[in-house]
């Protein structure tokens, strides 16, 4: 696998912004990512494919092809991760779940004492992932999702920076590591 995380640049915007409409069709108003980019709360996070470039006029503008991301807001100390998509012709390969490794270090990093987050009640893909991690259900926000008015659950993730989660942590990413094959490095600027 040659899949890859660093944080989101000025040229990954427009395929941020095409992910996030085939994941999220009904979400109005759409994300605007250009102001996101600027929001010194945001922090992006894109996954891409070393092995694969996008080509435009010939060679001279090429583009790593960005398989997902995952959108995060820091402020008074936590961490609310607001969107996390894979393209879906690229789901099943661990991507997801790489973005999430990455946003648990970044939160870290950033000294946050939570991540919080909203799922559907009917992604069970998603809450599984989420309580692999350590995340646990905190609440419900009735008719959250205003597609459907389906129920959001509020999932949250704290003492991340603990010695016991820490542990626990390392040996998820480690389990990754070895199943995906992949060495999970620094999150590259």
């Amino acid at each position: 696998m040659t899949y890859r995380v660093r944080k989101m640049r000025w040229e990954d915007v427009e395929q941020v912004r095409g992910i996030d409409i085939v994941c999220f069709p009904t979400m109005l108003p759409p994300t605007n990512y250009k102001t996101e980019f600027i929001n010194p709360m945001a922090h992006y996070l894109v996954a891409y494919d070393d092995a694969q470039l996008i080509v435009e006029n010939g060679s001279k503008n090429q583009h790593t092809l960005i398989l997902g991301f995952i959108g995060l807001w820091y402020m008074a100390s936590e961490m609310h991760i607001i969107n996390l998509a894979v393209h879906p012709d690229y789901r099943h390969k661990g991507i997801g779940e790489l973005l999430l490794i990455y946003a648990i270090e970044l939160s870290v990093e950033l000294k946050a004492i939570l991540i919080t987050l909203e799922v559907r009640v009917s992604n069970m893909a998603a809450q599984a992932l989420y309580s692999k991690y350590g995340f646990s259900q905190r609440g419900i926000r009735r008719a959250y999702y205003l597609d459907n008015r389906e129920d959001a659950t509020i999932t949250t993730l704290d003492e991340m920076a603990s010695p016991a989660y820490r542990e626990v942590f390392r040996r998820l990413k480690e389990a990754y590591a070895e199943r995906w094959g992949v060495t999970l490095g620094r999150l590259a600027d």
